[in-house]
């Protein structure tokens, strides 16, 4: 079976003014996927997320999801397309002055014409997908790391996206929350069929989610590595994605 391609980069070139951290990239995204966007700090991982979830243009190149060009689509068509994505910051961003249950509601509230019941209903159902039942009249400040990010997540989710955007999912949490998190986005990936593209340098979460990922290179600002992570790991196109892949043995030695 022939995978269906749902973000395709082209020729893609990522920076800030004179400045250019990604030159020329391509890669595709299929649909289903778990695809890891990686590197060392300072390659370009969470500046190309901003483009393509919209936050920064690109400096020259294009982007496709589900076939539209997004570098070219009308206002209108973006926010549509966007409406399909979602969104978990590193902090999980939550309004730290509404309670889970109202950060939840805020994107069904904008852009459905579900009934208050409807809203509520779906608040608590998001939460109880991502292990937080009960815990809709919290604040974000009464709860822990991991639980924020899994609130966020929940957020993200509203919508019933199709593709899930994270970035560095993991910073900031124990490793058992971060296991607790890699294993969340495995089961909404495997139960929902949700797209999902994630930005981390973290190799647990790395070779415990992805099946497919690219490594970027800050030096040549291009990619170095393309596929599987642990088959890169088992076949390394180079000594850069080597030395990456496999520094956590190299650390613990």
């Amino acid at each position: 079976m022939t995978a269906e391609v749902q973000i395709a980069v082209k020729n893609l070139t990522v920076g800030y003014g004179d400045f250019v951290l990604l030159k020329d990239i391509s890669f595709n995204v299929n649909k289903g996927d778990v695809f890891i966007i990686m590197g060392g700090s300072g390659c370009g991982k969470s500046s190309l997320l901003r483009v393509l979830t919209g936050l920064v243009p690109p400096q020259r190149g294009n982007f496709f999801i589900d076939g539209v060009d997004f570098t070219k689509a009308a206002p209108p068509v973006r926010d549509e397309i966007m409406q399909r994505c979602g969104i978990l910051y590193q902090s999980g961003a939550l309004f730290s002055s509404m309670t889970l249950a109202e950060n939840i509601a805020l994107p069904l509230q904008q852009y459905t014409d579900y009934s208050e019941r409807e809203v509520s209903e779906l608040v608590s159902l998001k939460l109880a997908l991502v292990g937080l039942a009960g815990f809709e009249d919290f604040y974000p400040s009464e709860i822990s790391g991991g639980m924020k990010k899994r609130a966020g997540l929940a957020r993200a989710l509203a919508l019933d996206p199709e593709i899930v955007y994270f970035d560095e999912p993991s910073a900031g949490l124990d490793p058992i929350s971060s296991k607790l998190l890699d294993d969340l986005i495995l089961d909404i990936n495997h139960s929902l069929g949700t797209t999902i593209v994630i930005v981390t340098h973290e190799l647990a979460s790395i070779f415990a989610v992805g099946s497919n990922s690219i490594f970027l290179d800050g030096e040549t600002k291009s990619i170095q590595g393309y596929g599987n992570p642990n088959q890169l790991l088992k076949d390394p196109p180079n000594q850069k994605v080597y030395n990456f892949l496999t520094r956590g043995a190299k650390e613990n030695a």
